[in-house]
């Protein structure tokens, strides 16, 4: 094997210059991972392209010898997407970095995938645009598209597959394509952007994205809502909903996890079940929805809300949200986080989170739940020892249990964090024949098994 990995380095340093091909240890160990609790493993060796043509001569190569290509964002996935278990050639996409085009009347955006969320959406302010897909993390939107993010504007925006417009993808074979177009919509040939999108690069490599954007909202508003039951916050995101109220986020934190906000942050939020809301829209239309929640809310025995309009007091008050990782994290230090995913129709999320907090208390693993409730997407942050081998089981055995309560409900395996290798052996029960169908979709389009192997399938 090393003969072959010797010979393909060859090969590789005839189209790359030499700073763009590594078998240093240590950047080997750094594409040897993501954020999940998953174990690590190394590539035979990182690439660093420059452009599609790199790309697609690295993929002629990797199957001239043979080697497995898995491509490589930043590692902030969570289900082991972008670990190489098959080793092989990863490509890593940093210095595929640019913001392309900005098409401001138009409405969209074509980038490299290495672009950042945040770095885009600097790129984009300058026009009084922005991108509201946002999971969290400053992801790079190639990551993003390959696991069909969402995140916390969902609700109002949609996710990656409702926001891209057109990819350019690098097949097993190095023919490059483009599955769509730049107009707003289109009735010709097969919808490819849905089927790239959320491949989780086993099917090809993502070169260039067109995405579409937004105006940036005239005006915005933040509001923390406090309740007595998560079946209460639950029911008043329903009556939201059904009102019609163009809600831009509806995110639920459970009383465990505000108890860790308000020592990670030193706050003095109540520790109750809590939604956390935002509004986008002009000033006249703003009052008015902030005035129907208010009342929708109190007929759900809200105990409090409270509306934030200053930008700076905006941002600290969604920071009890997007910090809510890293409060577990440092609270519970030599534990590693695993996040788990499920969506269900919203009429079954109260029934489905009561489940949890009730499964996760009776296996003793600390933890909490939160979740982009006004889609349905929960998730439970456990905080788990990865030495303990009846912990990780116990983990294991609780991830099972919500994920066969969402499935038996109507819900799938994973909202937004994919399939990788964690939510593989769910692909069966979730998708029953159609799986078959898959598989051969793959078949046809990466006969040899070339990208990303173990994965999804």
């Amino acid at each position: 094997m090393e003969t072959v990995i010797k010979n393909a380095v060859t090969d590789l340093e005839d189209i790359l210059q030499n700073d763009q091909i590594s078998t240093n240890p240590t950047i080997l160990e750094q594409h040897s991972k993501d954020e999940s609790y998953h174990k690590s493993s190394l590539p035979d060796v990182v690439v660093f392209p420059k452009c599609n043509k790199e790309v697609s001569e690295i993929v002629q190569i990797a199957a001239k010898h043979k080697l497995h290509v898995t491509p490589f964002g930043l590692g902030s996935c969570l289900e082991g997407h972008v670990i190489p278990y098959e080793h092989g050639i990863t490509i890593d996409f940093s210095l595929m970095n640019k913001v392309l085009e900005i098409r401001e009347k138009d409405f969209i955006v074509k980038v490299q995938p290495g672009v950042t969320r945040k770095q885009l959406n600097n790129e984009l302010k300058k026009y009084g645009l922005f991108f509201p897909v946002d999971p969290g993390a400053n992801a790079t939107i190639g990551g993003m598209t390959a696991t069909n993010a969402s995140g916390t504007m969902s609700v109002r925006y949609g996710i990656m597959r409702d926001n891209v417009r057109n990819l350019e993808v690098v097949l097993a074979d190095g023919s490059i394509i483009h599955t769509g177009n730049s107009a707003a919509k289109s009735s010709s040939g097969l919808h490819l952007n849905g089927l790239f999108v959320g491949s989780e690069g086993t099917l090809g490599c993502f070169t260039e994205i067109t995405l579409k954007v937004y105006g940036i909202p005239e005006h915005i508003t933040a509001a923390r809502a406090s309740f007595q039951t998560i079946n209460e916050a639950v029911e008043a995101v329903v009556a939201i909903r059904q009102a019609g109220i163009p809600v831009a986020r509806m995110e639920l934190v459970d009383e465990p996890s505000m108890v860790q906000v308000n020592q990670h942050m030193d706050s003095n939020y109540q520790e109750v079940p809590t939604l956390f809301l935002e509004f986008h829209g002009n000033e006249a239309g703003l009052k008015q929805d902030v005035a129907f929640t208010e009342e929708i809310v109190k007929d759900f025995n809200c105990i409090e809300i409270h509306f934030e309009t200053d930008n700076a007091k905006r941002n600290q008050l969604w920071d009890a949200r997007h910090n809510l990782a890293y409060a577990y994290i440092h609270a519970y230090r030599g534990r590693k986080l695993m996040v788990t995913d499920v969506c269900l129709p919203i009429s079954e999320l109260a029934g489905a989170i009561h489940h949890a907090r009730e499964a996760l208390d009776t296996l003793h693993l600390p933890g909490g739940i939160v979740g982009h409730v006004g889609d349905g997407n929960y998730h439970a942050l456990i905080m788990v020892n990865t030495e303990d081998s009846e912990e990780i089981q116990k983990a294991e055995a609780f991830n099972k249990q919500i994920v066969d309560y969402s499935l038996s409900r109507g819900g799938t395996c994973t909202g937004e964090h994919g399939v990788g290798i964690g939510k593989a052996k769910y692909q069966q029960q979730e998708h029953g024949d159609a799986l078959n169908v898959m598989k051969s979709i793959k078949k046809a389009l990466d006969p040899t098994g070339l990208f990303n192997p173990g994965k999804i399938f």
